[in-house]
């Protein structure tokens, strides 16, 4: 199929929206199984929560593995058997003795990463402490469209969403662990939808799964989401583990940027 005969096509995708514990292990098996399932229901990409590799409040130098490592080798495996994308949040060693907060995206014909830029220091969080900031923000053309990555706390900063639709990306995938706490379902409600508006794209937000709060640890709230250019919902998850299923409509991405030529 031709990249103009799939950009008329629904792109179905999927949310998979964990719990991931400290052990990447468990994770993995978790990982793994959910790229079958996604598979299995016809989805061509698979988005997974920030921190997949590890919940935050983890020791993270410890569990930091290169891009060639077990953990992405296991899962660039999976996802070429399951004939599928995967974005997969994992840690990373940086040279400075901290980590990288990066994902992992992974496919047939795919294979890159984004270290996330923006870090949480904020709401009493210091990431920056254990994660080094990344440089730059990839954009790549696949599935008939193009695709832009962002992470979590970066929904704080929309500059940087705009510019990834400036760069021409139609849909935008954010992997996240949201912290939860006083309005901040309300917030993470606000940014995901505003932050379509502002790229002028389908914003695809996977979040973990709520789980009681354990200090400043961000653990999720879940909420997993899919915004419209409009900065309408699609369709969206409550707090509890699952995965949701989303079929795209591409087109309602070139008929906002007609409508309304803001970029």
């Amino acid at each position: 199929m031709s990249d103009r005969d799939q950009s008329s096509s629904p792109l179905r995708i999927a949310l998979a929206q964990i719990s991931a514990s400290s052990d990447p292990d468990v994770n993995l098996t978790e990982v793994k199984a959910r790229i079958s399932e996604a598979s299995t229901a016809g989805a061509k990409l698979v988005v997974f929560p920030e921190a997949t590799m590890a919940c935050f409040g983890t020791k993270l130098a410890p569990i930091a593995e290169p891009l060639d490592g077990r953990f992405a080798s296991e899962i660039r495996a999976a996802a070429q058997q399951a004939e599928l994308i995967a974005v997969v949040g994992m840690f990373t060693p940086a040279d400075d003795g901290r980590v990288h907060n990066t994902l992992l995206i992974t496919g047939p014909g795919v294979e890159t990463h984004y270290d996330k830029v923006h870090l949480f220091d904020a709401f009493n969080g210091r990431e920056s402490e254990t994660v080094a900031p990344g440089g730059s923000v990839p954009v790549i053309d696949a599935l008939g469209t193009r695709i832009g990555f962002s992470t979590c706390y970066d929904l704080r900063f929309a500059d940087q969403f705009t510019e990834l639709g400036r760069r021409g990306a139609k849909l935008i995938v954010v992997p996240a662990s949201w912290a939860d706490g006083p309005g901040k379902y309300e917030q993470w409600d606000v940014v995901t939808r505003a932050r379509a508006m502002d790229a002028q794209a389908l914003l695809a937000a996977c979040d973990q799964a709520w789980v009681q709060p354990r200090g400043s640890a961000a653990l999720g709230i879940g909420h997993s989401r899919v915004a419209d250019p409009y900065g309408h919902l699609v369709d969206s998850l409550d707090a509890d583990q699952g995965m949701l299923i989303v079929d795209l409509d591409m087109s309602k991405v070139d008929a906002a940027r007609k409508q309304l030529p803001i970029l």
